[in-house]
């Protein structure tokens, strides 16, 4: 037998063992839980765990969802069939796709689905590629630009990560960079840096859920205290910088550099890119459409915001809707790019056309594991974990009023992990922070604030369920739990880190004590990493391949 048959049979095996504990584990709730016991309790947070779990252990994300959102129609219902049928079905997936908000962001994935196709069609892509290849010339050059793009595009998470995903792609491949490690530069550039960005749909999430004090104010103020997404950034140019990788990332790396082999496992989720593209593609033909993109989509969401009936640019961002703002924005992009080809002549109309189910079909995926996660968090919802965790937050952590922002940082990582949410996270926490200390302890309450913040977005990163994890792994084109095992451990590094750096600070109330001394325990942790773990074989390889593709 083979080591990948093998393989297959360990999980195939384990996958049984997981599903069967799962079976037993419903039996004996059905014989301890009623309708009533089982909502506003613990038992609130059981489906996604149960989705979580099974996804980590099988690594099949479609199957661990749906049993999560049976699990939670389950106990909803009391165990019984019909209910359980009727809660799953339409308040759970009909009701998913049929909110407006949930039908928004497809719409977008579907278009920007499109759009990366038709720029592969004409050949924008690859002219793209190769004027890159001979600007970027090596394998640090690359990642530090995909970290510097995720950075540029603040505006909103979901656009960070299909956007900086169609455009990096090519020059990743080409310097043998896994679809992984791009899959996670990606993911740690979109929610973490759009929740310290002032003008981004994260600001206004924020600011419009602390009651009794100026929303934007405090989230300025909070920027320095939000320890992840700061050490995140910093985390991430120390590793690319410095070589260094470590857990299942060095698998997926030694094999990019080595065999050139891009994705380690046999899945191939997405559509192949092999088509020979068209040969009178240039820059412009990959640039323009995207320039237009981000164009379109920062006034689609201003407009959905009132920009343009006479509200500030700040107050527009505080009240858009990133949906509708970004469906619109995809929309005219969309025909944009139609007029731009037809116009250079390198796309009939029909060629065009052919590029809209293709788009679609490259969407699929996303698609489904997004319309069930959010499918799973209607099924938390309506168990009432928002008030099991505001009432277990208010008697047992308001006690430790030093210690609150650790506390409140490590809560909101396993609520965002367990439900897939970082929004959600800040409806439940922030108010609850704000109760407690609004009136007594302002530097602390703006402290514990960013706590929440980080949590949610630490949580929201690891989290398989997550939609934007799941959209950096379509942004990438990375099989979704390669992307997910890979990342987990640089994310709980970064998490550890960050939750001593918020006891520092819950004790000397100063961003500019403790997150110097964050910084400094990434670099100390990194360097640990590097001697217990060198890779030297890997770090020669890739100066290697690098100088052989530029020759």
């Amino acid at each position: 037998m083979s080591n990948q048959e093998e393989k297959k049979s360990r999980r195939g095996m384990a996958s049984l063992i997981a599903f069967g504990v799962v079976i037993v584990f419903l039996v004996i709730a059905a014989m301890v839980t009623t309708k009533a016991s089982a909502r506003n309790s613990a038992w609130s947070l059981v489906p996604p765990i149960i989705a979580i779990g099974l996804a980590l252990v099988t690594k099949e994300v479609y199957s661990s969802l749906f049993v999560g959102i049976i699990a939670g129609g389950l106990l909803y219902s009391g165990f019984n069939f019909a209910g359980t049928m009727n809660h799953v079905y339409k308040d759970g997936l009909i009701a998913s796709l049929s909110d407006h908000y949930d039908v928004g962001i497809l719409i977008f994935l579907v278009i920007l689905g499109v759009l990366v196709a038709l720029m592969n069609k004409a050949g924008g892509s690859a002219a793209f590629g190769k004027w890159a290849s001979k600007h970027i010339k090596s394998r640090k050059g690359a990642s530090v630009a995909t970290i510097v793009l995720g950075i540029l595009i603040f505006i909103d998470d979901y656009f960070n990560c299909l956007t900086v995903g169609s455009v990096m792609r090519p020059i990743t491949d080409h310097h043998h960079i896994s679809r992984a490690k791009l899959a996670y530069l990606i993911d740690a550039t979109a929610a973490p840096v759009c929740v310290i960005a002032p003008i981004s749909s994260w600001a206004a999430a924020v600011s419009g859920m602390v009651k009794g004090h100026n929303g934007f104010t405090v989230f300025i103020q909070c920027i320095p205290y939000n320890f992840y997404a700061l050490l995140t950034i910093v985390f991430m140019f120390s590793i690319v910088l410095t070589n260094t990788e470590f857990g299942p990332m060095v698998a997926h790396e030694r094999n990019a550099i080595h065999n050139n082999d891009l994705f380690t496992t046999p899945e191939r989720p997405y559509p192949d890119e092999s088509e020979i593209p068209n040969s009178r593609g240039t820059v412009a033909d990959m640039v323009v459409p995207i320039i237009v993109l981000i164009i379109c989509c920062v006034l689609g969401m201003i407009y959905t915001g009132g920009f343009f009936s006479g509200a500030s640019l700040v107050k527009a961002f505080a009240g858009s809707d990133a949906s509708v703002g970004l469906a619109y924005g995809s929309f005219f992009a969309l025909v944009f790019t139609l007029i731009f080809y037809m116009a250079r002549r390198i796309m009939s109309f029909e060629e065009f056309m052919d590029c809209v189910p293709e788009g679609f079909k490259a969407m699929v995926a996303p698609i489904l594991i997004l319309t069930f996660a959010w499918s799973l968090k209607a099924m938390t919802d309506s168990l009432g974990s928002t008030v099991f965790v505001k009432h277990f937050v208010q008697t047992y952590a308001s006690s430790y009023m030093s210690l609150l922002p650790a506390v409140v940082f490590v809560i909101g990582c396993i609520l965002s992990f367990a439900t897939g949410t970082s929004w959600g996270t800040f409806g439940i926490l922030i108010p609850i922070v704000t109760g407690i200390f609004g009136s007594s302890d302002y530097r602390l309450m703006i402290i514990s604030i960013s706590a929440c913040m980080a949590g949610a977005v630490c949580g929201d990163h690891c989290s398989p369920i997550s939609d934007t994890t799941i959209m950096s792994s379509a942004g990438a084109q990375c099989y979704h739990m390669n992307h997910v095992s890979t990342q987990l451990p640089y994310a709980m590094t970064v998490a550890a880190i960050s939750c001593i750096t918020y006891v520092i600070a819950g004790f000397t109330r100063s961003a500019w004590i403790s997150l110097p001394c964050g910084i400094l325990m990434v670099i100390l942790v990194l360097l640990f990493i590097r001697k217990i773990n060198p890779n030297d074989d890997m770090r020669t390889a890739a100066v290697g391949a690098v100088e052989a593709d530029t020759l």
